[in-house]
């Protein structure tokens, strides 16, 4: 069976290079005479009329360009084998990390395939586990997904936010935790919210009026966010507003009860970076108002819990690398703010209380590092961890006298541990089992000098009979750098099949993300954004020099901020790359803003309506900088019909001008997903298809030749 197998993809390898001139039609966009004006430039801007998502033209040219990248993906005769081999690799048992609520146990299980995860709950750790929330029958399709999951103070009620097609805008539901029985309560109009219980009373959550025009709700810009408490048996419109902010339509809002129920705690932010603090004593009748606690918006600062009186906040003030700070709400003024644990030489990337210890997480070279501290502030020890990977959770109440913790890594997936805090004892909880030869893989990081002089590292995931020395291999080069979020290592289904087919993953720490604490965030912002295309560029570059691969060998990929990423590096170096896969990105810079909570990353960005920033953005906005008579790699852009984020005529835009001003034959196709969103809550099967279309290309292009591995 294994020779016949053999001669079956040596036939199927040989028709995949076979059929690498076919030909490549192309669809040709109307256009349309629209420019602005931008401090004395004229910008045209031909392809707005694709920005109407209700626009029956729009729809068609959807269909048309989907039309275009099926038929070609078709003929590549890989395609089904790709898919059958993903499923195999998707098709194990996963597990969350448990979290506890009173006297019960919540976790999420995935058979495998299932579209959504299913959320269980169980009394005790000994307890029966039982199905609680189903997302996969909320609808046929299994676009449903969970958000929020939280039990009210006694357990006696949940209140669980659902999201549709992978939109950003949620409904909030209740159900008797016992009976499983929906209570007639629901709250619409809700996003980026959380769920905070005053007892069973009722919570306090975020929400939007109803949009002007419900069929724009996925593109109209998102405005004047408010805190709301829903008292349990009312309807929505009964709900009591408890803050607003007319002066300042575009922040974003978030409150949340403390453990013990005395403090309301506000945090408000003008976007993705800076926030402010304010709080409330719900014991204290006659305060009316909040009071400020750490105003904003120059730091980042978070609320961890109070300890006798006082409260600890997660904080960058004054420490680029982050800190624990002490504040007396009696006395909040900064002059009498106290340092609980100070800035290290790593980045603090974030901290929790369980019991009576605080557990720190820190980033030592983008790999995690977990310190306990008492609630003095003073070091106990450090946890073992099993090797250079990222941990998460350390979840739970003061009370608690366990937690659980989830370690993964590139080559391996998450791993539950149950972590016993009187005895700092790490015994395994949960460990999957894969159809994939992982221990045959191996990571290790790299450094490399950007165009600047600085160094900076990327992991590389390979199979450890893949000689690096021995080039050029095929290389998927990966990358985000920006909102200050850490590139850390973790395991991943697709990159795992790359790696297992003879590929190598890589994964650069590019400035802009938070890897090396604030001032590595800044280095990537702004005005500085460059220095995160000069850093990727130059880890293809070093890739190249070192001989692991070369132009023909290499793919470049990133989502969102990521897919931004892609796009401007691939305009600024169309000769460095075989393949280009821009997801979701953000590609129109001069109009990002004008859409949905688009707004909320002028501070990461810039805004084209300052003249400053407008000449800094000019000059790397992939839309803009397509030239024509330019050779691009060969490029398949993904996006979805959903996607509230980043609305998707960032790429209808820039597939089109790509269609238009490409010299050569290297095919230029959108794959534009239905009944989908940004990425949060894509279903299973949603995600293998894509993942087969992208692989595919990618494989195809590279010449990578298929491995039943």
């Amino acid at each position: 069976m294994k020779s016949l197998y053999l001669i079956v993809c040596v036939f199927l390898n040989l028709s995949m290079l076979a059929q690498q001139n076919f030909p490549m039609r192309t669809i040709e966009t109307s256009k349309s005479d629209i420019s602005d004006l931008y401090f004395g430039k004229t910008i045209e801007d031909p392809y707005r009329w694709l920005e109407d998502d209700n626009s029956p033209a729009t729809a068609q040219w959807v269909k048309e360009q989907n039309l275009l990248t099926e038929n070609y993906l078709k003929n590549l005769t890989n395609r089904t084998f790709v898919q059958n081999q993903l499923k195999l690799m998707w098709n194990y048992t996963k597990y969350s990390s448990p979290f506890k609520e009173g006297d019960y146990y919540l976790f999420y299980k995935n058979d495998g395939l299932q579209n959504q995860s299913v959320l269980f709950i169980q009394k005790g750790l000994e307890g029966e586990p039982k199905e609680f929330l189903n997302p996969n029958t909320m609808n046929e399709k299994g676009t449903s997904s969970l958000g929020s999951i939280v039990l009210s103070k006694t357990q006696k009620l949940c209140a669980y936010s659902v999201s549709n097609a992978g939109s950003d805008w949620q409904e909030i539901y209740i159900m008797d935790v016992a009976t499983k029985k929906p209570l007639k309560d629901t709250i619409r109009y809700s996003k980026f919210s959380g769920i905070s219980w005053i007892g069973d009373e009722g919570f306090y959550y975020s929400g939007y009026d109803k949009p002007a025009n419900e069929s724009e709700k996925y593109s109209a810009k998102t405005e004047f966010q408010k805190i709301f408490f829903h008292k349990i048996g009312t309807s929505q419109e009964k709900d009591k507003m408890i803050y607003e902010d007319k002066e300042h339509p575009l922040r974003y809002k978030g409150a949340f009860v403390t453990e013990d129920q005395q403090w309301l705690i506000l945090s408000l932010s003008e976007g993705t970076d800076g926030s402010e603090l304010q709080f409330m004593d719900l014991k204290n009748q006659s305060q009316k108002q909040f009071n400020m606690l750490c105003p904003g918006f120059k730091t980042n600062q978070d609320f961890i819990t109070n300890i006798d009186g006082k409260f600890l906040i997660y904080s960058n003030w004054n420490a680029p690398n982050y800190q624990v700070l002490l504040i007396d709400p009696n006395q909040p003024n900064e002059k009498n703010w106290k340092t609980l644990i100070p800035e290290k030489e790593h980045k603090l990337d974030g901290i929790s209380r369980v019991g009576d210890k605080l557990f720190c997480k820190y980033l030592v070279n983008a790999c995690s590092k977990v310190d306990v501290y008492n609630l003095k502030g003073g070091f106990l020890y450090s946890i073992d961890l099993p090797g250079l990977g990222t941990v998460s959770g350390f979840d739970g109440s003061q009370k608690d006298d366990h937690t659980f913790y989830t370690y993964t890594s590139l080559n391996t997936p998450p791993v539950i541990y149950k972590y016993d805090i009187k005895t700092n004892t790490s015994s395994l909880f949960k460990k999957p089992t894969v159809a994939a030869d992982l221990n045959n893989t191996s990571v290790e990081q790299m450094w490399f000098t950007s165009k600047d002089g600085t160094k900076v590292p990327m992991f590389v995931y390979h199979r450890k009979d893949v000689d690096l020395t021995n080039g050029p291999h095929p290389v998927l080069l990966y990358g985000y750098g920006g909102f200050n979020i850490s590139l850390t290592p973790s395991f991943s289904i697709p990159m795992s099949y790359f790696v297992q087919q003879g590929g190598i993953y890589v994964m650069v720490n590019l400035r802009g993300g938070s890897e090396f604490g604030e001032k590595w965030h800044q280095a990537g912002m702004l005005e500085n954004k460059q220095n995160v295309f000069d850093d990727f560029i130059g880890a293809a570059e070093h890739l190249i020099k070192e001989g692991i691969t070369s132009k023909e060998k290499l793919a470049i990929h990133g989502r969102s901020n990521g897919g931004l990423l892609v796009g401007a590096c691939m305009t600024q170096r169309p000769d460095l790359y075989k393949v280009a896969l821009p997801g979701v990105g953000v590609l129109d810079m001069l109009r990002y803003h004008k859409f949905t909570v688009g707004w909320g990353w002028a501070v990461e960005y810039g805004s084209s309506d300052n003249e400053k920033d407008f000449n800094y953005l000019i000059k790397y906005s992939p839309l803009h900088n397509v030239k024509k008579g330019t050779t691009y790699p060969a490029t398949m852009i993904t996006t979805a019909d959903h996607d509230d984020r980043v609305v998707p005529a960032h790429s209808f835009k820039f597939a089109a001008t790509l269609q238009e001003n490409n010299s050569g034959q290297t095919p230029m196709l959108i794959r534009i997903d239905t009944q989908a969103g940004h990425g949060a809550g894509k279903s299973t099967s949603k995600q293998i298809d894509e993942w087969t279309d992208v692989m595919t290309f990618t494989m195809f292009h590279l010449g990578m030749p298929l491995q039943n591995r």
